[in-house]
């Protein structure tokens, strides 16, 4: 392979690394991955059951509401695809404000998708009412995702075209 050939696959390859690792949405996507796994492990200690996907795949799906597959394989598409809404509604701009903007965006989104869960979710689809020690943890462990995707936005490099 002739110098200027290694070039061009040596630049087109570079290009293609910083679209798929800048891109909002893959930075959403790898943010809700890394604040799912996070906020899971800050919830599995604590918490007295599984994440409510489980109840979740029992109601819409006849699975078993105890099997430990479906149940974190839900939990983990919810916080992959709250991490690409993040990327869609707010994740650029707050992102070009600066890391406290994204960390507090991030909080902020949390605390919402942590209502929006306990009312719409667990309440309406669920007919769900978690006692005062677990809607805590539930509300906390949505803080640490929102931490969690806040930071991952603030620290990665601006996408330019």
């Amino acid at each position: 392979m002739s110098s200027s050939s290694s070039d061009s696959v040596d630049r087109a390859a570079d290009r293609t690394d910083r679209v798929f690792r800048n891109h909002p949405l893959v930075t959403g996507v790898w943010a809700g991955a890394v604040a799912t796994a996070v906020m899971t492990l800050f919830r599995l200690p604590v918490a007295r059951s599984l994440p409510p996907t489980g109840a979740f795949w029992e109601q819409y799906a006849g699975g078993d509401p105890d099997a430990l597959g479906p149940a974190f394989l839900l939990h983990f598409l919810y916080g992959v695809g709250g991490g690409v809404a993040f990327a869609v509604v707010v994740g650029r701009t707050l992102r070009d404000r600066g890391l406290i903007a994204t960390l507090l965006g991030g909080v902020l989104y949390g605390l919402l998708l942590s209502v929006f869960g306990t009312q719409v979710v667990l309440g309406r689809l669920l007919d769900m009412d978690l006692d005062a020690d677990e809607a805590i943890v539930f509300h906390a462990g949505h803080v640490v995702y929102g931490l969690t995707v806040g930071i991952w936005f603030g620290t990665r490099k601006p996408y330019d075209r």
